[in-house]
């Protein structure tokens, strides 16, 4: 699975597109999704009434639900309703996105909030894909963001609350580990074995894998190749190809089917 969203326009603001000004315009994006062949394009409820009427039946659209700006400081990290399943359906989504910030001291509103979009999504037989994200100081506390520790929670988490699908971010090993409860301060794994780790968690959900900042190449093609190794689905990159050029972000694209068809192929 190769997503590509463009709900940053929400979560961070206009920055994100200076890099490339032609990305502004959703236009942008929606083509680059058809021409790319990705398996579908996650984007706010704004941008899906106002532009996928033209794309319709050419990229599958993932309606993303909840969302906040990063005005805010992230101490209790929670994103309201922007959408519901039934705008999901009536713009003929094949699957709806909802942020869940585990480890946030709003959490008990995030899952509750959570748990009335999942029953909607059964009732309507739409798929649910969980931006599985740790948030708050007392992440912070224990590891941050991107140790295993909090990813690795995050991704249970998702599991546990009735995701589909899951997008957690890749773990970054730093000193900071030390700080994690045990077992995880004592682990002694390769980024990829942590990697694995995540992966064993989301169970029976499919992962997919964030692509964060814009990368290099050669670190975006290991990214994936290692992420798949690890038994990912799929990958959910935004900012690393459409801040790219169109022509380098379609070739980047033809490379990245590549890898997966290696993966697809009976051992």
């Amino acid at each position: 699975m190769l997503a590509l969203p463009i709900d940053q326009g929400l979560e961070h603001g206009p920055v994100d597109f200076f890099e490339n000004p032609a990305a502004q315009d959703p236009n942008y994006q929606f083509e680059l999704a058809r021409d790319g062949r990705f398996s579908a394009i996650a984007l706010h409820i704004g941008l899906a009434e106002k532009y996928f009427g033209e794309y319709a039946g050419e990229i599958p659209l993932i309606l993303k639900i909840n969302g906040k700006t990063n005005i805010p400081s992230d101490a209790e990290a929670f994103s309201p309703l922007t959408g519901t399943v039934e705008d999901a359906v009536r713009l003929g989504a094949d699957a709806v996105g909802y942020t869940v910030y585990v480890g946030s001291p709003a959490q008990d509103r995030d899952f509750r909030q959570f748990q009335q979009v999942r029953a909607d999504a059964d009732r309507f037989g739409m798929p649910v894909i969980v931006w599985a994200y740790p948030r708050g100081e007392f992440v912070a506390k224990k590891g941050g963001k991107e140790s295993l520790y909090a990813i690795d929670y995050a991704a249970r988490v998702a599991l546990e609350l009735g995701a589909d699908i899951v997008k957690v971010n890749y773990p970054v090993r730093s000193d900071k580990d030390a700080d994690s409860p045990a077992p995880y301060n004592h682990l002694d794994l390769t980024a990829d074995q942590a990697f694995r780790k995540v992966v064993q968690s989301a169970g029976r959900a499919m992962v997919l894998v964030s692509g964060g900042e814009k990368i290099s190449d050669p670190d975006l093609l290991h990214k994936v190749r290692s992420s798949m190794d690890a038994g990912a689905t799929g990958i959910i990159f935004g900012r690393n190809m459409w801040q790219r050029p169109r022509n380098d972000a379609l070739v980047l694209a033809r490379e990245l089917h590549a890898i997966f068809r290696d993966y697809a192929q009976p051992p």
